[in-house]
């Protein structure tokens, strides 16, 4: 409107009447970035000028250095040591333009809870839980894929586990309440490292309202998670070790042989030269006793009668549970024969 009319009223009347300004009416946007140009040398000691792509690779060479991470203001201090007159904004231009800054640190809300003990004693199946992540090299596409396994410590079982691009909060969640369902979480002990999976906001939170404990490893102890530890170590001798995988899919599928190789077939040296999945058995034989133990249920009224003890009554139940979870498919066909199996085993000792 002001251009229409300028010619026939002045310039004032029009910008009050539009209700603009004249500085706004005459301003033109300048084609580049503001402000000046960002400079292309840095000054150092009595040597005049160099480029910045010589700052850029000095800050390479110091970052090179075992175990430095800085981030620009450390790095501002090493450059000064090193008598380059530099301000840390410069420093922090360089270090992103160069994809040298450090990535962003995650705030953790509330405190954590660190394990006490070192080594887990753990009495039987569902009482303690360990998670870890492992890296897997697939050959045929030259990337890294991520494998996350969630592992009951008495049996040494895997009992659930996924395989894919990246592993985040959600699929953690997902995974606990999965294991929720199926067994109940209710006062498991979890015990995971410091990962920003596991010390996320909203997994501590899930893990909260499923009653469940969670528990921190300490900051560079792995041998606080050793039994998933363990695990890793094994599946990168048995499996990752003597197989070139083809592609995500070819990994996935060696990956689920492998799990119900090693829960059904594989004998475990630290239980007792067992499988998992035949620990776990004896557990909750165990556990099934001592609940009738504890109900009185084992006590029959005839002190003459033919009843077993309670030592002779676990060892009857884990040598007949034994052969029964060698050549098993799923884990919920697993399920329904261990409870048909405790139920015929109860009824023959109650007589």
């Amino acid at each position: 409107m002001i251009v229409e009319y300028k010619s026939k009223v002045g310039v004032n009347d029009l910008c009050q009447w539009a209700s603009v300004a004249r500085s706004s009416l005459y301003y033109h946007a300048h084609p580049g970035p503001r402000g000046i140009r960002p400079s292309t040398h840095t000054m150092i000691g009595n040597c005049g000028l160099v480029e910045n792509s010589l700052v850029v690779d000095q800050m390479r060479a110091i970052l090179s250095m075992d175990y430095c991470v800085y981030g620009y203001r450390k790095m501002t201090e090493e450059l000064r040591d090193l008598e380059y007159t530099i301000n840390p904004k410069k420093v922090y231009r360089l270090m992103k333009e160069s994809h040298l800054l450090c990535g962003k640190r995650i705030k953790v809300q509330g405190k954590r809870k660190w394990v006490e003990h070192r080594r887990i004693e753990a009495k039987q199946p569902m009482e303690y839980l360990c998670l870890d992540i492992k890296y897997i090299w697939v050959q045929g596409e030259g990337r890294w894929y991520y494998q996350l396994a969630i592992m009951d410590v008495f049996s040494r079982r895997i009992l659930c586990w996924i395989f894919q691009r990246s592993v985040r909060q959600t699929d953690v969640i997902a995974l606990m309440r999965w294991l929720d369902l199926r067994f109940g979480l209710k006062g498991v002990i979890i015990r995971n490292d410091n990962g920003s999976q596991f010390i996320a906001h909203k997994v501590r939170e899930a893990l909260r309202s499923m009653e469940a404990k969670q528990e921190f490893t300490h900051v560079a102890t792995p041998e606080e998670n050793a039994y998933i530890e363990a695990f890793h170590s094994i599946e990168q001798h048995e499996l990752i070790e003597r197989h070139s995988f083809a592609s995500f899919y070819d990994a996935k599928q060696h990956i689920g042989k492998y799990m119900h190789w090693y829960n059904r077939r594989r004998k475990h040296g630290a239980i007792g030269f067992i499988t998992p999945m035949q620990k776990w058995a004896q557990g909750l034989s165990r556990t099934a006793v001592k609940a009738l133990m504890k109900q009185g249920a084992m006590c029959l009224s005839r002190p003459d009668s033919m009843a077993m003890s309670a030592e002779s009554a676990l060892y009857s139940l884990d040598k007949c549970s034994e052969p029964a979870y060698l050549c098993l498919d799923g884990d919920r066909d697993n399920d329904e024969l261990v409870a048909n199996h405790f139920e015929k085993s109860v009824q023959f000792i109650r007589g």
